[in-house]
């Protein structure tokens, strides 16, 4: 038997997306393709959204 929930849910289809950044692992951080952060450019921020973490949150007080 199926869980009610699944009943409800619609399969996700990947969407083609393109994205203007890659993480640049001896920096730790996003660099778009000229070398900058990705942080810099507000075209990327607006089109990425936000994310919120609690990752950590019961060891530090900033998160």
């Amino acid at each position: 038997m199926r869980p009610f929930t699944l009943h409800y849910t619609v399969p996700h289809e990947p969407e083609d997306r393109t994205v203007a950044y890659r993480f640049d692992a001896s920096r730790q951080l996003n660099v778009l393709p000229d070398g900058r952060p990705a942080v810099a450019d507000r075209a990327v921020l607006r089109a990425s959204g936000t994310t919120t973490s609690t990752a950590g949150s019961q060891t530090h007080f900033d998160d």
